[in-house]
């Protein structure tokens, strides 16, 4: 099957990858806003969405009644009403990037999850794991970092092209945000590439690479990065808290202050693009998350998947292994999610001004005190 797939033009490939990318990622990212309606109601002691269901599915025995009670069915009726209702643009705004501005948001999103390996599968002829990728470029990290910061050009878009003072300071905080969090967030990821690059091997900055370090190939053997670089691990996460927007470092939006921040001016399906953006960004920095600090598709540290094939006899079923190296992997990514929406719902939103001193007093000096140490201890280590 993956002869015949290679064997296909490349435009009908890349094609078919864009596709892909596409019909995972709207579906992950709607059913995230579903998932935060339902983990707010659990967090918060109530039932939440229960009531959507479709009039036929309702006369199901046992079964209707009981995903109607999981509410199920309003993210259906959520993404007719955003897809069909009437849809405005207000006559003081910049109309061409006013309409820019959603679909400048999707971009990154969409683009990140190709560099980004969510599995793997035995290739029985070579003996080895070999990764599931859409794009194996060996600077997968840097590429991530350099498309994923253009996110925030669609917030300072629409808040410019709204025309209004509430929208636009929602876009100067977001640029601002950015800039402070960022540092942290490279800085705190350098270490890990550090220890990949040990003296005298060949340079890479591929994501593929860093899983194979954490599948027991590196000092440790085996030992998810996580464990030895826990302090990187919570600086990146909570960066990532900031760089996807996310609460308690929302301030782009703050309702509180700006009455809905950034996309004040915009309702219904460009509206939906905004936030279909931002649970994408939030699923792809899980998945990053996952890749540099969870060992990747690795079911349990000192345990490769390598070895999980071995122990249920899976070499001559590569495809089996595939599909369970990405259940493994998405397990973990949505246990990250949910500690997203877990977070928000718990802790309540920052000052502007406690936004930028925690950005620039602590977690900056943090980051780079973290990564001399690493310096240190990558010079001192024997890692042969």
């Amino acid at each position: 099957m993956a002869d015949f797939y290679f064997q296909l033009p490349e435009l009908l490939r890349l094609t078919l990858q864009s596709l892909a990318v596409i019909l995972v990622i709207f579906p992950i990212a709607g059913a995230c806003s579903l998932a935060e309606r339902k983990v707010a109601a659990w967090i918060q002691g109530r039932p939440g969405p229960n009531r959507v269901v479709f009039p036929w599915f309702a006369h199901i025995p046992i079964l209707g009644g009981f995903v109607k009670r999981l509410g199920l069915f309003q993210l259906a009726a959520d993404g007719g009403k955003l897809l069909f209702k009437e849809d405005p643009i207000p006559g003081h705004v910049h109309k061409f990037y006013f309409v820019a501005a959603p679909l400048v948001a999707m971009i990154p999103a969409f683009t990140t999850v190709t560099v980004l390996p969510f599995g793997a599968y035995w290739d029985a002829a070579k003996g080895t794991m070999l990764p599931l990728i859409l794009a194996n470029v060996d600077i997968g990290i840097l590429a991530i970092f350099a498309i994923g910061s253009l996110g925030v050009y669609s917030i300072i878009l629409a808040g410019w092209s709204s025309n209004s003072k509430y929208p636009f300071i929602g876009g100067v905080r977001a640029s601002a945000q950015l800039i402070s969090y960022e540092l942290s967030l490279t800085l705190a990821v350098l270490p890990v590439f550090m220890w990949i690059n040990t003296p005298g091997a060949e340079g890479s900055l591929s994501l593929v690479r860093v899983v194979d370090m954490q599948s027991g190939t590196s000092f440790g053997g085996g030992l998810w990065f996580i464990m030895v670089m826990p302090l990187s691990a919570l600086i990146f996460l909570i960066a990532l808290f900031a760089e996807t927007n996310r609460a308690p470092f929302d301030m782009p939006e703050s309702e509180a202050d700006l009455v809905g921040g950034f996309h004040t001016e915009y309702g219904a399906f460009k509206w939906s693009l905004f936030f279909v953006a931002e649970y994408a960004h939030m699923t792809v920095g899980s998945g990053l998350f996952t890749v540099l600090f969870l060992g990747g598709w690795n079911p349990l540290p000192w345990v490769p998947m390598s070895t999980l094939v071995h122990l249920l006899h899976l070499e001559n079923l590569p495809l089996v292994v595939g599909v369970l190296s990405i259940a493994i992997f998405l397990v973990k990514v949505l246990l990250l999610i949910f500690l997203f929406m877990w977070v928000r719902w718990t802790l309540p939103r920052f000052r502007y001004d406690q936004v930028m001193k925690i950005g620039w007093q602590r977690l900056l000096p943090l980051a780079i005190a973290n990564l001399i140490f690493y310096v240190v201890l990558v010079r001192f280590v024997n890692f042969s």
